[in-house]
């Protein structure tokens, strides 16, 4: 059996999430030097009037976007998970969008190429800058293993509410 590595991603905290798009922003200014949303690898979804979400590549074992691809356009690394793409391939057909649960994958649209989070991979020695620029500090680095703790932590902490309720008069 192959141990992967725990990868970190980019992830949000819903809590503290304003959805401002200061990522989406930064992010393709990173990228492409331009101050257009539209260009960015992360998105912020809108989930309720006052619950934002920033979404972007959550790096899947075995990604299933890379598997869709029928033109081998990409490809995932296995020191860093990231998923690379071979722009000379990518012909925009839109089966890696359809595969992605997370909807991380976009089409650029000009180049019609995909699009996803590479965790700014050329800053080695920093946070991606969409996590360095969030004003709200919402967005940080995490590994599965993490989010699956605190998940498991905040269940405990509503059973025991519930608990509470029923042996208090």
């Amino acid at each position: 059996m192959v141990v992967v590595p725990e990868r970190d991603f980019v992830s949000a905290d819903p809590d503290k999430c304003v959805g401002c798009q200061v990522c989406e922003y930064i992010c393709a200014f990173e990228k492409e030097k331009v101050f257009n949303p539209i260009k960015s690898r992360i998105r912020t979804v809108r989930l309720h009037h006052i619950i934002n979400m920033a979404l972007t590549c959550r790096l899947c074992e075995d990604a299933p976007c890379v598997a869709a691809c029928p033109r081998d356009a990409l490809e995932q690394s296995e020191e860093t998970g990231v998923i690379l793409i071979d722009e000379d391939k990518c012909n925009g057909c839109g089966w890696c969008i359809e595969a992605c649960d997370f909807g991380a994958v976009t089409l650029h649209p000009e180049t019609r190429v995909v699009m996803m989070c590479d965790l700014c991979a050329h800053r080695s020695d920093k946070n991606p800058q969409c996590v360095e620029w969030c004003p709200e500090e919402a967005l940080y680095l995490t590994t599965k293993e993490i989010l699956a703790q605190k998940a498991r932590i905040a269940s405990v902490k509503k059973l025991f509410v519930e608990a509470m309720k029923t042996v208090t008069p």
